[in-house]
């Protein structure tokens, strides 16, 4: 058995929900990596890049085409996350990594690229359904954490809001495609989602 079989294999049942290897493990080390970013923490990239790597596999190879192609733009970011946080590491005044608030402009930004992103990429899932089951949501989904981590690499506290905003679909998108785990994990995420923005909100200068 290879190593892909064995991380698309069952873990156990819950609930009558198959629990996979590879949507457990990813999740699980997605968890720990947005963990390591309420506390400001530089391992929160690898963390995330493994997590990406992982989950990858699962998607791959479940016709989840946006979900995977997700994990390739989670895998990047990280990498480019990493090297900016290396950069700001120093920047706050107790040598942690700098965090503030978005400009108007910067949200502009980031709300319009979330805008045309999903409908560029919903657009082509829907012109080509083969690349995914669901179009929209899944769309809806890639781009949101494109914009979730790129707000996070700037250390803009509203990246907390886009996460939120990627959990509203993304719960029942894995529930409704038999990633039961990654379901539970995305209501997880949301109560860590809330704690870490009452954290950066109350560390903005």
């Amino acid at each position: 058995m290879s190593a892909i079989d064995w991380l698309n294999g069952e873990a156990f049942t819950a609930f009558e929900q198959q629990i996979k290897w590879s949507d457990m493990i990813g999740n699980t080390v997605g968890l720990i990596a947005l963990a390591l970013g309420w506390r400001r923490s530089i391992w929160t990239w690898p963390a995330q890049f493994l997590s990406g790597v992982i989950l990858f596999a699962a998607f791959a190879t479940s016709h989840l085409t946006g979900s995977a192609g997700k994990q390739v733009v989670v895998m990047a970011v990280a990498a480019w996350g990493y090297w900016q946080w290396t950069r700001g590491r120093k920047q706050a005044q107790d040598g942690s990594i700098a965090v503030r608030f978005a400009t108007w402009r910067e949200r502009a930004y980031l709300f319009g690229g979330a805008v045309l992103g999903t409908a560029a990429v919903g657009g082509l899932f829907t012109l080509y359904p083969s690349l995914s089951w669901d179009p929209w949501p899944d769309a809806y989904i890639f781009v949101g954490t494109l914009v979730a981590m790129i707000a996070q690499a700037r250390g803009m506290v509203e990246f907390w809001f886009a996460w939120l905003l990627v959990d509203l679909v993304g719960v029942p998108l894995n529930f409704a495609n038999g990633f039961a785990f990654s379901g539970f994990v995305y209501i997880l995420y949301g109560a860590l989602v809330l704690w870490g923005l009452r954290d950066w909100w109350l560390r903005n200068p």
